[in-house]
């Protein structure tokens, strides 16, 4: 009887690795199963950090090719609403230690966003091939 008991344990061992196996990614995107452009993060698993002179008008997530690998992409928008020109900060840090930021705009060329306008830009994460579970995202002036 004993041998049978045992026999029944492993079976039942064994079904529950295949059931985690099976389901432990169902919750996230990859590249096949995710659409263009969708949110990044529930707004429960997104902590913002926003600086009084910025708002953020959007913020999504896209796989597209970079560097030969499917990769995500972040898409940060930001609104000036100070009354003088400004250049934002931005950092995305994610829950798995990664992270990815820049300036908005990129260079000064052109000039820094006016008041009342928006600026966007695209930042991917090397080596990221699913969604993050949680985000933390810091908009920061620039001091001129």
């Amino acid at each position: 009887m004993k041998p049978l008991k045992t026999l029944f344990v492993w079976f039942g061992v064994c079904l529950i690795l295949i059931a985690f196996a099976l389901t432990g990614c169902a919750g996230t995107l990859t590249p096949k199963n995710a659409p263009a452009v969708f949110p990044c993060v529930s707004p429960d698993k997104l902590e913002k950090l926003i600086a009084p002179e910025a708002e953020m008008v959007g913020f999504s997530c896209s796989f597209k090719k970079w560097k030969g690998a499917e990769t995500l992409h972040f898409k940060v928008s930001v609104k000036n609403i100070s009354d003088q020109p400004q250049r934002f900060r931005v950092n995305i840090f994610l829950d798995n230690g990664k992270a990815v930021g820049g300036l908005i705009p990129r260079t000064t060329k052109k000039g820094l966003i006016e008041p009342g306008h928006v600026a966007s830009f695209v930042y991917p994460v090397k080596g990221m091939s699913r969604q993050p579970n949680a985000i933390t995202l810091k908009i920061s002036t620039v001091s001129k």
